[in-house]
């Protein structure tokens, strides 16, 4: 298995701004306020160069969820200041998670792990996700505002 037999697979398309590739493949009812009830999508990331998760929030929860491939490295940015780098994979008892919870309005990027090819993962969300919920992180205010990520935040960081 590949990362273009994946693409082909699951008909995967670029993500706009954040980066990798993804298929939104459920979404709920619409709410009063037009957004869905939840979405969920499955994403591919390789460790080709500029294919990362670009630092960006979201006004919801999301959960991530690891499905095939390497482990892939998170950076989450609190908005009290404080930071993590929690890996998703299938390594659990080594500390790996399958499954984590992003809060809302933490800043999120990822990539592949080092040493790593690809990973396949999802995303869910409630309420669903839309475009204008989206927020592009702008690296230089991230790097400032988290001084001891700065190289982290400038790898994953995107204009």
């Amino acid at each position: 298995m590949t990362p273009d037999d994946l693409v082909a697979h699951f008909g995967l398309e670029p993500i706009p701004r954040e980066g990798g590739r993804f298929r939104q493949t459920w979404a709920g009812p619409a709410r009063p306020d037009g957004r869905p009830e939840g979405t969920a999508i499955v994403a591919l990331l390789t460790a080709g160069p500029g294919d990362f998760s670009a630092l960006h929030r979201l006004p919801a929860d999301e959960t991530w969820h690891h499905y095939l491939g390497d482990p892939l490295r998170m950076l989450l940015l609190a908005p009290d200041g404080t930071s993590n780098t929690p890996v998703l994979g299938p390594d659990v008892l080594g500390g790996q998670h399958v499954q984590l919870t992003v809060p809302a309005g933490t800043w999120m990027g990822a990539r592949v792990a080092d040493g790593g090819s690809w990973t396949l993962f999802g995303c869910t969300m409630a309420p669903g996700f839309t475009y204008e919920g989206y927020e592009h992180g702008d690296p230089a205010e991230l790097a400032a505002r988290y001084p001891d990520r700065a190289n982290l935040v400038a790898a994953l960081g995107r204009p």
